[in-house]
């Protein structure tokens, strides 16, 4: 044993009188304490910066194992941990100012219908590739061919077809072959139905002139019934708001689908519109003839689409903008009313706006961003029924009239009462609210008033008390109009005697 202790103390001089073996091993790993140590590189501590030993020439540690354990989870995770945008500050940079014009103007431009996202447009892919694959066939086999595209109001039907139109003209280029000569055109600007079959001449006429006292129409079926007279050149044609080419005999409809059955025909006809039976109601010939249109349906945006349309839109600005559960009530609003993209950002727009009114009333400093309460507020006006202004506008004794409706066919879930029974209703309400009630004249009166303005529909009878009266009108839209009303709220309550 003394051998040992005089060994352990030869190889550390600088230690104690009385050293033990604990110490000594802790001297000795210690990278802090034994800084003469050969080993100093080998026993480094790993998050020592790697140009430590580069005056010694030691070979410092990867810059890797020198990162903070946030940064390494960064690493770790990628993607998934997203970088937060910056705080908005709504302000500017004078923060006494009710708010920022120019940051104001950014976000609702960002919002605008009429902004299209240059990063392009989500959420339509597969509609987008059905009628490009289409276009492409056309343009491969130099045949005409005609679609159809339809769906509800606002699901980027126009804006997908313009898409595609791009598309093709760079596939074209490309392959190598001759690019389509495309046409766009907006029924709802001509003048009248034929005037189309113009805008398509006009069109081809660059390369042949027309001859002769025949009409544009004529012009193009002699046109395309003739190789020498045919244009080489395919012609994309785009109708929008095709419904407005609907008339008593259908007969524009047909002949302009019916540019693409000729022999030498190089038109590509794609038709937009909001009606999606229009190519079985009023083109049941074309199905005979064996040239019915593809029909490609845009169906109504979902919750999910409408908010990962308006979260792309908003990708341009530096920093966020809306709380994500305004957001999320905006898409749940719309997409159950309607799926209306126009809708949703039109809501968008109006709670900024709201937003922008609130900065100018507060001076809260953390006042920053749209919040649920302000979406709620413009989703209130972006869906607000005409009906709802025209009952508030009503005089009051018309308005209990529409509230003793509401109870009859509330209690009784009756279709229609009569003229009697809904004139005691009404004499209840009076009662209960301690208002003079009009007499039966003056109250077939109001009837009549409310039967005009549609509200309600009233019958024949020889008997006015036995006249049927049928509610036109939803039950909901009455109460909601007097909801904020505790005189009227005390109306809709009363029950049926």
């Amino acid at each position: 044993m003394p051998t040992l202790r005089s060994a352990t103390a030869s190889q550390s001089p600088a230690a104690s009188p009385s050293p033990t073996m604990r110490s000594a091993k802790r001297r000795v790993t210690s990278p802090r304490r034994a800084a003469g140590s050969p080993d100093e590189s080998q026993l480094s501590s790993p998050h020592k910066s790697p140009l430590a030993g580069a005056g010694s020439g030691t070979i410092g540690t990867p810059k890797l194992l020198s990162a903070s354990p946030r940064s390494s989870r960064k690493r770790l995770y990628g993607d998934l941990v997203a970088a937060e945008k910056p705080k908005w500050n709504p302000r500017g940079k004078n923060s006494l100012c009710s708010a920022d014009p120019a940051q104001m103007q950014a976000v609702k431009e960002a919002l605008h219908v009429a902004t299209v996202p240059s990063s392009g447009l989500v959420c339509r892919d597969d509609e987008q590739n059905r009628v490009l694959e289409f276009c492409k066939a056309c343009v491969e086999q130099e045949q005409a061919g005609s679609l159809y595209v339809c769906g509800c109001p606002g699901t980027g039907k126009t804006l997908s077809i313009n898409k595609v139109k791009e598309s093709l003209a760079r596939w074209a280029d490309e392959m190598g072959m001759e690019t389509p000569d495309a046409l766009s055109i907006n029924c709802t600007g001509l003048a009248n139905a034929h005037e189309i079959f113009s805008k398509i001449l006009e069109k081809l006429q660059t390369r042949k002139k027309a001859a002769g006292k025949l009409s544009p129409l004529q012009q193009l079926q002699t046109m395309f019934c003739h190789k020498e007279s045919a244009p080489r050149r395919m012609l994309l044609v785009i109708v929008d708001e095709m419904d407005y080419l609907i008339t008593r005999d259908r007969a524009v409809l047909h002949d302009l689908f019916m540019l693409t059955t000729y022999q030498f025909s190089r038109c590509i006809l794609i038709g937009i519109a909001n009606a999606i039976d229009l190519a079985d109601r009023f083109l049941p010939k074309l199905e005979s003839l064996n040239c019915k249109p593809l029909v490609v349906t845009f169906r109504a945006y979902s919750k999910d689409q409408i908010s990962d349309i308006i979260k792309h839109r908003l990708k341009v600005l530096e920093y966020d903008v809306f709380e994500p559960m305004a957001l999320e009530f905006c898409a749940r609003k719309v997409a159950a009313a309607s799926g209306d993209m126009r809708k949703a950002l039109g809501a968008c727009r109006s709670a900024v706006e709201v937003f922008e009114a609130r900065l100018q009333e507060s001076s809260d400093q953390e006042f920053r961003v749209v919040t649920f309460d302000h979406m709620d507020i413009a989703l209130s006006k972006a869906f607000k029924s005409p009906v709802l202004d025209s009952i508030m506008c009503l005089p009051q004794h018309q308005q209990m009239v529409l509230c003793a409706l509401a109870n009859t066919f509330h209690h009784c879930k009756k279709k229609a009462t009569t003229l009697g029974e809904l004139n005691k209703s009404y004499i209840e309400i009076c009662r209960s609210t301690q208002v003079p009630a009009v007499g039966m004249l003056e109250f077939l009166n109001m009837c009549m008033v409310l039967s005009d303005q549609g509200f309600m529909k009233l019958g024949q009878s020889k008997e006015d008390k036995l006249r049927r009266v049928i509610l036109q009108i939803d039950i909901s839209d009455i109460n909601f109009a007097f909801k904020d009303n505790r005189f009227f709220q005390k109306c809709l309550q009363q029950p049926m005697f």
